[in-house]
């Protein structure tokens, strides 16, 4: 399985604290990705261990975890054996990794924030 390595950074957020994005916050997701783009789920079905993220902020420790996927729904997940450390990503599967395309996680409080994917490569 080839995995791809896709930096997003908190985007432009009107009418939050973050109306202005911050470069300096966001995810490392590291992930099979289709020719295309979307999230391979054979891939990931097949070799999920591999399938990480990190979130960063220069506020905080970075906090790693792995990509879950829990019917059709994906998330982030930093604890396996707490449920409320999740951040629900809204419609992953049907999101296209490419420079410049927008997805929206809800952080650790529940809140919707835009990311933007500022870089795929594959992953080391």
């Amino acid at each position: 399985m080839g995995l791809s390595r896709i930096v997003m950074r908190l985007a432009r957020n009107p009418g939050t604290e973050f109306a202005n994005g911050d470069d300096h916050r966001g995810y490392m997701l590291i992930a099979p990705l289709t020719s295309d783009g979307y999230l391979d789920e054979d891939a990931y079905a097949r070799g999920r261990a591999g399938c990480t993220v990190r979130r960063f902020a220069p506020d905080e420790d970075a906090a790693d975890g792995r990509l879950a996927r829990r019917g059709g729904r994906w998330f982030f997940d930093y604890d396996e054996a707490d449920d409320a450390d999740d951040e629900v990503v809204y419609r992953l599967g049907d999101h296209r990794f490419a420079v410049g395309e927008y997805v929206t996680v809800n952080d650790e409080d529940g809140r919707p924030l835009t990311y933007k994917v500022m870089e795929v490569a594959p992953a080391a």
